[in-house]
């Protein structure tokens, strides 16, 4: 089925849409919840709280992307169970190493959540992500975003590991000036307050 035909099934309310949907992207957002929660019983009760999240919102909206919408739901799902499971334990998983990199250029305050999360903000480095050329785009979107690990990328890629972390230090450093240069942080990385 089309993802144009699951989405209509999601506005006529047939829970056929679930079904195809699942079937469809089951696997793909199992994939996704899994860079983030490593326990599988977390990743399947992510997943299903995504059909839920999805069905309560189909309609109204009305994805152009029904993947990247079903991937954006699914890592927001993912983060949060996993802040809850991370809630009593502190150590170097995958995804605090990454929020940990971004650190370097994003002023972090109340935490990179709280700053990511502001549309404005998002719209800003969702720009400068598309200004970057395909392949540090994409480099950039599989750590922070899928949080995949820097040798997976440098396999994908046929690249060292050393090549991908330096195209992540430069890329981070050109979102920190870009940030800087947009009114978002000092050249301190301090947040600007506005109103």
């Amino acid at each position: 089925m089309t993802d144009s035909g699951i989405v209509e099934l999601f506005f006529q309310r047939d829970e056929t849409a679930i079904r195809e949907t699942e079937r469809k992207y089951g696997r793909y957002c199992a994939a996704v919840a899994a860079r983030i929660l490593d326990r599988k019983e977390d990743v399947e009760e992510c997943v299903s709280d995504v059909w839920l999240a999805v069905w309560n919102m189909i309609p109204p909206k009305r994805p152009q992307l029904l993947k990247m919408f079903l991937a954006k739901i699914t890592r927001h799902i993912a983060v949060d169970r996993y802040r809850k499971n991370a809630a009593q334990k502190r150590g170097g998983t995958a995804v605090e190493q990454s929020i940990e990199e971004l650190k370097e250029c994003l002023p972090v305050s109340g935490g990179m959540e709280e700053i990511v999360s502001e549309n404005a903000m998002r719209e800003s480095i969702n720009a400068f992500i598309a200004s970057l050329p395909e392949r540090e785009g994409d480099i950039f979107i599989r750590r922070y975003f899928y949080v995949e690990t820097v040798a997976e990328i440098a396999k994908r890629y046929k690249l060292k590991e050393s090549n991908v972390l330096m195209i992540l230090s430069r890329t981070r450093k050109k979102l920190e000036k870009h940030l800087i240069r947009e009114g978002w942080i000092d050249d301190r990385r301090t947040v600007i307050q506005y109103g």
